[in-house]
């Protein structure tokens, strides 16, 4: 094979606790990760120049060693003292810096394809331990679907698949330092938890409704007074029809989870028309 096309998928989070912290300074999280219809689309061709190159259509993303694209060639690459090149065109669709997985998800394509590319023959578990080794999204995005991630991100538990739905997430035209959010959580004194056992539950009993009156993101609790359109947002969406909504990761997209398609879409005008984000879209769950 000297060619291979993948899409990587974004996530959110159905919920997201954190838990505790380590010496080392990673937080413990518990979290449902849940994979969503908006992907970005990248090709990996070999080449015989030994080099990395990466293309994007995007104008915010770097493409030398800092891109996680590249970091995750090098990685497979120089562990296995591959002598060839590759080449990776992205096109870039998932919003940037949303706490969507962006880049841990272009990550773990790049892995995926060094792998099929130069018959690495490494099954997930190895490649997922490669990820971990990038970011502690990589190893879900390689596994994707329904999923209880523990520890820093790493354990992975898959669960059942959700329900359909339709799922709207808009990304309000912030950006949001993950750092922060972590630093800033770890200042208050104490603040409610998300009842994620609850979340599993309605997930095994494939209740939708469950799912959405459960949900929680302890994150929430920094991001939302610092930027308040995320609070805006999620008002909108829950105005206009969706039986649950809730910011993805440390923000600042914004998902909420709908029975009807025109009431999200509804929903979705109504957020572009208020100028409260430009990056709106009416997708659902995608289950691995």
């Amino acid at each position: 094979m000297e060619k291979t096309e993948l899409k990587a998928y974004a996530k959110i989070n159905l919920a997201l606790d954190v838990t505790g912290r380590r010496d080392d300074g990673y937080h413990l999280v518990k979290m449902v990760m849940q994979t969503v219809d908006i992907a970005d689309d990248i090709s990996f061709e070999k080449t015989d120049d030994g080099e990395i190159t990466i293309t994007t259509d995007s104008g915010e993303l770097a493409t030398d060693k800092s891109n996680l694209i590249y970091k995750a060639c090098e990685l497979l690459m120089s562990d296995f003292s591959v002598k060839g090149g590759i080449r990776v065109k992205l096109s870039k669709h998932i919003p940037i810096a949303a706490g969507m997985a962006g880049g841990s998800t272009d990550a773990a394509a790049a892995l995926k394809a060094v792998n099929m590319l130069y018959e690495l023959k490494l099954d997930d578990e190895r490649l997922k331990e490669y990820g971990l080794r990038i970011g502690a999204d990589v190893p879900y995005c390689i596994m994707g679907g329904t999923v209880l991630a523990e520890g820093i991100g790493e354990k992975l538990t898959k669960q059942k698949n959700v329900p359909e739905a339709v799922v709207l997430v808009a990304k309000p035209d912030i950006n949001v330092s993950t750092k922060y959010v972590y630093e800033h959580l770890d200042a208050l004194s104490d603040y409610p938890h998300p009842d994620v056992e609850a979340v599993i539950n309605a997930i095994n009993e494939g209740s939708l409704e469950g799912i959405a009156l459960n949900m929680g993101n302890v994150l929430e609790q920094v991001t939302i007074p610092r930027h308040p359109v995320v609070q805006d947002i999620k008002d909108i969406m829950k105005g206009d029809g969706a039986i649950g909504s809730m910011m993805s990761g440390s923000g600042p997209s914004v998902f909420g989870l709908f029975e009807d398609a025109d009431a999200a879409k509804a929903a979705a005008e109504k957020i572009r028309n208020e100028n409260l984000a430009k990056q709106v879209f009416v997708t659902g769950f995608v289950n691995m």
